[in-house]
C-alpha cells in the first residue's frame, strides 16, 4: 500500500517537510526512518522547536558542558547547539539533496528573532551562521518583516538559500516574491548562476483561522442579526487566505520577466505552508494539508499531522481555479461582515508571530543557563 506522505509528492507535487528537529530524532533513526519511509524531503526549525528539544532529556548535557568549560556565554552554547544539530540533519537530507540537483533536501535555521526589525544585525549574522553551518543544503530563515526584505534580498543576491518566515498577508507575500524576483535578476546581471539558488516562502495558515474565528465569534455576539452570514465563515479564512496567495504566485512566476530568469537556470521560489496543525478539534486534523496541495508547493508538518496524514490522507489537487472562486467568495463575504483580513494578517499575526519567537528564543536561553547550572553543580 502506498504511503500517503509519500503521494502527496508524487500525486499532488507538495514537497513533505518536517517541522520539528532534535538530536534524539537525529541519533535514535528515526529522522532517517521518516525520510526513508515517509518520502520526507525537507526539515524546518525555530526558537520554540529548539526550546522543546533542548528542554528535555539529556541529549545536549554532555556538549552543553563542554561548551561552557571553555568560557562560552549562555547564548554562545544556544547557537553552538542548535548549528551542531542542523549540521548533522543537513547531512542526513544531502543525498536527496544532490539526487534533486538541490531542488529539496533542504533544512532552515532561523535567525535571531530580537533582529526581526533590525536588517543590519540580522545579515550579519546569516552571514555568520551560513559559513559557521557550510553545507550547500541550509536554508537561512529570514522573517517576513518589512526590515526582513533586504535581508532576503541580499543573501539571495550571495547565493544563500533563504526560508521568508512569518508570512500571513497575501500583502507581505507579493513583497517576498518581488525581493527574489530583483535578487536573481541581479545576479544574472551580474553573471553569476542561478541553478542552486532556492527559497521558499513560509505562509502561516492555522493561525489565521485561529484569529477569524475569534473575531467572528465576537461579531456574532454583537450583532445576532449577522449570526447566520457569520458561521459558514468559520475555519475557511485560512485557507482561503492561502488559496489567494498561491494564485499570486502563480501570476508572479510567469510571463516574459519569469521566463527570462527560467531560461537562464531560476527556479521559483515555492510556496511553503506553516502551521499546518489544526488548532481547533472541531477541525480535520487534516485540513490544511488537504486544501492546499497542488505543483510547486511545500507543507512543513509537526509530528501531528504527519501522522495523521500517513494514516488517513488523500492526495489530490485541491489548489484549483474552482476551489479559489469558492474560497474567494468567502474571503469577500468576511470583508462584508466587517472583519479586516489586513489587520488579522498585519497588525496582528506578524506582530504576534516575531514576539512569540523572541519569547520562545528568551526561553531556550533560560532552559540552556538552568542546564549548565545544575551540570556544574552536580
Amino acid at each position: 500500500m502506498a504511503n500517503p506522505l509519500q503521494e502527496l509528492f508524487d500525486k499532488g507535487g507538495v514537497s513533505v517537510w518536517y517541522d520539528s528537529l532534535s538530536r534524539a530524532m537525529l541519533q535514535s533513526g528515526s529522522l532517517q526512518k521518516m525520510i526513508d519511509e515517509d518520502g520526507l524531503r525537507g526539515q524546518t526549525s525555530n526558537p520554540t522547536i529548539f526550546q522543546g528539544a533542548i528542554s528535555k532529556g539529556k541529549d545536549y548535557d554532555q556538549q552543553s558542558l563542554e561548551l561552557a568549560r571553555q568560557g562560552k556565554s549562555t547564548e554562545e552554547i544556544a547557537w553552538e547547539l542548535m548549528i551542531t544539530d542542523v549540521q548533522a540533519a543537513c547531512d542526513k537530507f544531502r543525498p536527496l539533496y544532490d539526487k534533486t540537483s538541490g531542488q529539496d533536501g533542504f533544512v532552515s535555521l532561523e535567525l535571531h528573532p530580537g533582529y526581526a526589525h533590525e536588517s543590519e544585525k540580522s545579515l550579519t549574522q546569516a552571514r555568520e551562521l551560513h559559513a559557521r553551518v557550510n553545507r550547500p543544503n541550509l536554508m537561512i530563515k529570514v522573517p517576513g518583516t518589512k526590515e526582513g526584505l533586504p535581508v532576503a534580498e541580499a543573501l539571495l543576491f550571495e547565493g544563500v538559500n533563504v526560508n521568508v518566515t512569518l508570512l500571513f498577508a497575501v500583502q507581505r507575500y507579493d513583497e517576498v516574491m518581488q525581493a527574489y524576483l530583483r535578487a536573481i535578476e541581479k545576479r544574472l546581471a551580474a553573471g553569476k548562476s542561478l541553478d542552486r539558488i532556492a527559497s521558499v516562502a513560509s505562509f502561516f495558515v492555522s493561525r489565521v483561522d485561529s484569529e477569524a474565528d475569534k473575531r467572528l465569534d465576537r461579531l456574532a455576539q454583537e450583532k445576532p442579526e449577522l449570526a447566520a452570514r457569520i458561521a459558514p465563515l468559520h475555519g475557511q479564512i485560512a485557507v482561503a487566505n492561502a488559496h489567494r496567495a498561491y494564485a499570486h504566485f502563480l501570476k508572479s512566476f510567469s510571463g516574459p520577466r519569469w521566463e527570462k530568469l527560467a531560461a537562464a537556470g531560476a527556479r521559483v521560489q515555492r510556496p511553503l505552508w506553516a502551521s499546518t496543525s489544526t488548532k481547533n478539534k472541531a477541525y480535520s486534523d487534516t485540513l490544511y494539508v488537504r486544501e492546499l496541495i497542488g505543483p510547486h508547493c511545500v507543507n512543513t508538518m509537526p509530528l501531528e499531522t504527519v501522522d495523521a496524514w500517513r494514516d488517513h490522507g488523500v492526495a489530490e489537487t485541491t489548489l484549483t481555479a474552482d476551489n479559489l472562486k469558492k474560497y474567494e467568495a468567502a474571503l469577500a463575504e468576511l470583508a462584508a461582515v466587517g472583519v479586516d483580513l489586513d489587520d488579522i494578517c498585519l497588525n496582528t499575526l506578524e506582530v504576534e508571530g516575531v514576539k512569540k519567537f523572541a519569547d520562545s528564543f528568551s526561553e531556550l536561553l533560560g532552559a540552556v543557563e538552568k542546564n549548565v547550572h545544575q551540570l556544574q553543580s552536580s
